[in-house]
């Protein structure tokens, strides 16, 4: 491929990766498949600080949180989560790569900054229901997730962090989405953090903690970035 197809290529934001080789991984065309490795490297540390890293872990509590009951319900949008985050990284890897850089620069920043947060300052939330209300499929499966997912690591909220990581990125997709599909996007988002605290996975802090640094990674990545080139990949 000559360098004018490829940079027309990567202008539609349609590599062919069926070209991709270990000795072009650093050429424009395909330099942000490198990015990929974050995430065996963030979920390795991860795995860390939450199964191997013995501290004595800080309760994060609000009287708000006393005030909000928990809903099964929100088991729905909370698990949605993981399809709204990989269906947006898969969307934009191979349909729209800037649009793809953008949200795995605000990943990078608002994840690293995550993982250093909670080995430094060790929380956890006791808020976790012992007996539900109600016995159905829905409570029933919080349980055995509950059973799986620790009750440690949870300010800021990683599952806050990871919408709005979406959302922007459909705000700012090349192809400039109707406003009513940001509109959805957008109340995903906010369903999704609702979802944290109505399912006791979270205290309201950790979704006020979240909100920061996602406006940290918004500026850099989407405003900063969008203007002079900053933060360049």
């Amino acid at each position: 491929m000559n360098p004018e197809s490829a940079l027309s290529k990567l202008k539609t934001g349609q590599p062919d990766y069926r070209k991709l080789r270990l000795s072009n991984i650093n050429t424009e065309m395909f330099r942000h498949v490198k990015m990929l490795f974050f995430w065996p490297v963030y979920g390795l540390l991860f795995m860390f600080v939450e199964r191997f890293y013995d501290v004595e872990y800080r309760a994060v509590y609000s009287p708000m949180d006393d005030m909000i009951g928990f809903n099964e319900l929100f088991l729905i949008p909370y698990l949605f989560w993981f399809v709204f985050l990989t269906g947006m990284l898969v969307y934009t890897f191979f349909y729209d790569v800037e649009s793809f850089r953008r949200m795995m620069h605000f990943i990078i920043i608002t994840y690293s900054v995550t993982i250093v947060i909670y080995f430094v300052f060790p929380t956890c939330q006791e808020l976790r229901p012992i007996n539900f209300e109600r016995d159905n499929i829905l409570t029933r499966i919080t349980k055995a997730f509950y059973n799986f997912d620790t009750n440690t690591n949870v300010c800021p909220s990683i599952h806050v962090i990871g919408s709005w990581a979406v959302v922007f990125a459909a705000w700012h997709s090349k192809k400039e989405p109707a406003f009513w599909l940001k509109a959805v996007f957008t109340a995903m988002g906010l369903l999704i953090s609702a979802s944290t605290v109505f399912l006791k996975q979270h205290s309201i802090i950790d979704v006020i903690a979240a909100l920061p640094l996602c406006a940290l990674g918004y500026v850099l990545c989407y405003k900063i970035r969008s203007g002079r080139g900053v933060l360049k990949y």
